[in-house]
């Protein structure tokens, strides 16, 4: 097993962002964290990257205690743009290869080719969704064990999804395993080999794709409106 999170409670104040949330991924596998903005989605993304402290529970990264070393083996992506507003895309490049060992500058060219990305422009001056694309590239030119992906459709246009979903979908193998936040279930559940549905900080119900669909009697689009419409 991958990572193995159990009884993982976080609260800001009196806030309690995340509620005992236990769940475990498996390695080479896809999952669709699903649920509406607010349901503690990026908590607990930012928990597994090491970016949020003082929690209780347990996080397991390949059997042992999580730590700050283990950062070397996980990408997160967050929603929030990381770039200085002097950078032009290839200065992004750059700036991650410096960062990060596992950082491949020519595996990002070639994504900044399949996203239709001009190094020489300023991240400054990119829309929305050319901003997240230049995010999704710069995080899936890692090679890292654990990809977070939070909400790495915002912004982007209908047409470019499915490209970007079948990118998505090329880097995971064997020893990469990725996790999507996202309320655009439609979009993913092609994709996605698991699901794992939250409410409040606390999972709904959770399970691969299949054994979802079996249990409750429809797709998991469908399954999502049924848990939060």
């Amino acid at each position: 097993m991958l990572l193995e999170c159990s009884g993982l409670k976080k609260s800001y104040g009196r806030k309690l962002a995340v509620r005992d949330m236990t769940l475990n991924l498996e390695q080479g596998k896809i999952y669709g964290l699903l649920g509406p903005n607010g349901s503690g989605k990026t908590t607990w993304m930012k928990m597994v990257a090491g970016l949020v402290k003082d929690w209780d529970g347990s996080i397991l990264f390949e059997g042992h205690p999580l730590t700050y070393k283990d950062k070397a083996e996980i990408a997160y992506m967050s929603t929030e743009p990381f770039f200085y507003s002097y950078m032009k895309i290839r200065d992004v490049g750059k700036y991650y290869a410096d960062f990060f060992k596992d950082f491949s500058l020519e595996r990002f060219e070639e994504l900044l080719v399949r996203m239709d990305l001009d190094p020489n422009d300023k991240a400054r001056t990119l829309s929305s969704g050319m901003a997240a694309k230049l995010k999704l590239a710069a995080t899936l030119a890692r090679d890292a064990k654990l990809y977070l992906l939070d909400e790495p459709l915002n912004g982007i246009d209908l047409v470019a999804r499915d490209h970007v979903m079948q990118t998505i979908g090329e880097v995971c193998n064997p020893k990469h395993t990725i996790v999507m936040s996202t309320h655009l279930v439609d979009e993913i559940e092609p994709v996605i080999d698991g699901a794992i549905f939250v409410r409040e900080g606390q999972i709904e119900t959770q399970g691969s794709v299949e054994e979802l669909r079996q249990k409750y009697g429809c797709s998991i689009v469908d399954l999502y409106r049924k848990i939060y419409g």
